[in-house]
């Protein structure tokens, strides 16, 4: 016998949501699981934005679900959509008892649907793996909440803390499990953001290679006065390339327009682009997630700014000396007060390297 069957069940939903986390941006990882009598009668999940919720999916696949209980990561939706309302699926299919994992995070919209479950004579209960729940779509949540994604920092240093040799070469100071982690974390991103900086100097290509169905992210280059190549390899890859810019330049918008880059322009502060509009501008376009790949002025400039939710370091044993390249442009650190303090929520192995998660 089960000692808690709500977890149980919750935790099962849980699982089928996490299928979705490289196809559902903009839209939230749901799950569901259709209970009765202990015994799991369907169960589904919403694969991407635009195909059935969850509950749907998992409706779609029983006959009768009278008298079932449903387990749901996020409260069913009570409003129409591109997909109708799944509280009026539920209540319509006989469903008895509804218990949700959160509710919704988006404040227009937040608990209506529980209100509507219950004013049908429903069971609700709220609040089963919550923490979990949240887990799973932090930048869904972040963005519904606040107006901006889910920022976090990927870096990769030595044991002394360089990025790079002094001449800028730094391919490869991680193993090829910390760079497959990376794709991993690209592939669960809706932006990939880099400095233009870095784009002069690396050319990178910022696309997810591995064989999942995977929604490639955006590439998004900040180039606050249009430096961008026109031949940069990103550009010629599958997926969008954003150029944001504060620059009024309008041959060299067109000129890279017509590469193939969209541009966009946002405000600036002393000549530079204003990082806190760059965000905001993201989640307008309904960016959850942002994956920054860059090097030390942007990452300066994110940390100064307190913009960052979490900085991923992936540490490798070796050395690269007291001439290579730091972590932070900071130049306004003089004294020991002038210190970030960050906290560690992780530290993981991953082949010879650690992986290190930090909060500021």
């Amino acid at each position: 016998m089960m000692l808690n069957p709500d977890a149980h069940f919750m935790a099962r939903a849980l699982k089928l949501a996490e299928k979705g986390i490289y196809t559902t941006d903009p839209n939230p990882r749901v799950g569901c699981v259709l209970v009765k009598d202990d015994k799991v009668i369907a169960e589904g999940w919403h694969q991407k934005a635009g195909s059935v919720h969850a509950e749907i999916d998992a409706l779609n696949k029983i006959v009768n679900a009278i008298g079932a209980t449903a387990y749901v990561t996020l409260e069913p939706c009570s409003h129409i959509g591109k997909t109708g309302p799944c509280c009026e699926a539920l209540i319509a299919a006989g469903v008895k008892r509804v218990v949700v994992a959160m509710q919704d995070p988006n404040p227009l919209v937040a608990g209506r649907g529980l209100k509507k479950l219950q004013k049908a004579g429903l069971i609700v209960d709220c609040g089963v793996l919550q923490q979990d729940a949240e887990d799973l779509n932090k930048g869904f949540i972040k963005r519904m909440s606040t107006g901006l994604p889910f920022i976090r920092s990927k870096m990769a240093m030595s044991l002394d803390g360089r990025t790079a040799m002094a001449s800028g070469e730094s391919q490869w100071i991680t193993g090829i499990e910390s760079r497959a982690d990376v794709q991993r974390l690209r592939a669960e991103s809706s932006v990939i953001l880099t400095g233009i900086n870095t784009v002069l100097a690396d050319d990178p290509s910022l696309n997810v290679r591995f064989a999942q169905d995977v929604t490639q992210p955006i590439r998004v280059v900040l180039d606050s006065h249009l430096r961008t190549p026109l031949t940069a390899r990103m550009v010629d890859l599958s997926g969008q390339t954003w150029v944001l810019t504060c620059s009024e330049d309008q041959r060299k918008i067109i000129n890279l327009e017509n590469a193939g880059f969209q541009v966009f322009h946002i405000n600036e502060v002393e000549g530079q682009l204003d990082l806190t509009a760059v965000m905001l501008f993201l989640g307008q376009q309904q960016v959850n997630t942002v994956l920054v790949e860059a090097g030390a002025i942007l990452n300066g400039n994110l940390l100064n700014a307190n913009l960052v939710d979490e900085w991923l370091v992936y540490m490798a044993p070796c050395i690269l000396g007291d001439q290579g390249r730091g972590l932070f442009h900071l130049p306004a650190m003089q004294a020991m007060n002038d210190k970030k303090q960050f906290n560690i929520t992780a530290v993981r192995r991953i082949g010879s390297d650690l992986k290190l998660i930090f909060r500021a």
